[in-house]
């Protein structure tokens, strides 16, 4: 018997432990491919540990070179949780508007009949119908053109789009000019716009112009008072998320200007 046993272990290619020391190298393989796939691992640690265990194991060694780029993770609050990409988007929003807000406060300070409001959409500078335009006229005043001057520093110096809009009070209004006042409101954005293009030569595909007629209303137009603030003309400062919806644009070449 003895004689029969040396035989068969002199036969054998390999001691008996071999086996289960080979299964316990190939679980710590698998152990590592597990952490590898439920998290994102450097791919340099990576690539040692499957270098050692190749050693071990005596197989050539395999050079990992990377697919892609790493991850970015997302901005974290104070306990380290992603942020909501929608309130990120609002945040810098905020930051960038309230920055713009405080140079319209600088560049307009003084400036009478001009109200700076704050709303959902980005920043409304609202100008009076008194200092831009005469009464059922679509034609800019000298006052309108110093108020435009001073706001054309802060609106160039920003990548913000802005949308003109004009308003009316509710009396109606039939010349052959304007047969309502949908064309006069319209006309008296378009007349702030032409301006800020052709005078002072800023970006057309910045701009937009559009006209409410009387169904916007700010106050009430049963006063004297309610009906002069109806009439006005907001230059409209839209936020950076709302910008980036507006329909793109492309500026005229030199042989399309006039």
């Amino acid at each position: 018997m003895m004689r029969r046993r040396r035989s068969l272990n002199a036969s054998s290619s390999s001691p008996f432990w071999m086996t289960t020391y080979s299964d316990l190298v190939t679980q710590i393989l698998i152990f590592f491919v597990l952490l590898y796939s439920m998290s994102v691992m450097d791919i340099q640690r990576f690539a040692s540990a499957i270098a050692s265990i190749q050693e071990t194991l005596g197989m050539p060694p395999v050079i990992l070179q990377p697919t892609e780029t790493p991850p970015v993770r997302p901005p974290a609050d104070d306990e380290g949780l992603p942020l909501d990409p929608e309130l990120l988007i609002q945040q810098q929003d905020l930051a960038q508007i309230l920055a713009v807000l405080g140079k319209l406060q600088e560049a307009l300070a003084g400036e009478g009949q001009v109200e700076l409001l704050r709303e959902e959409r980005g920043i409304v500078v609202r100008f009076s119908d008194q200092i831009l335009f005469d009464t059922g006229r679509a034609d800019l005043r000298r006052e309108a053109l110093q108020a435009l001057d001073r706001l054309f520093p802060v609106l160039a110096a920003i990548p913000n789009d802005v949308r003109v809009e004009g308003h009316t009070d509710s009396r109606p209004i039939r010349t052959l000019q304007f047969p309502s006042n949908w064309e006069l409101s319209t006309s008296r954005a378009t007349a702030v716009v032409r301006y800020l293009v052709e005078e002072r030569e800023f970006s057309p595909i910045r701009l937009s112009a559009a006209g409410y007629g009387e169904y916007r209303p700010v106050a009430d137009n049963e006063t004297a008072e309610g009906m002069a603030r109806n009439r006005r003309v907001d230059v409209v400062i839209l936020r950076l998320s709302l910008s980036a919806a507006e329909p793109k644009g492309q500026a005229p070449s030199e042989e399309d200007r006039p």
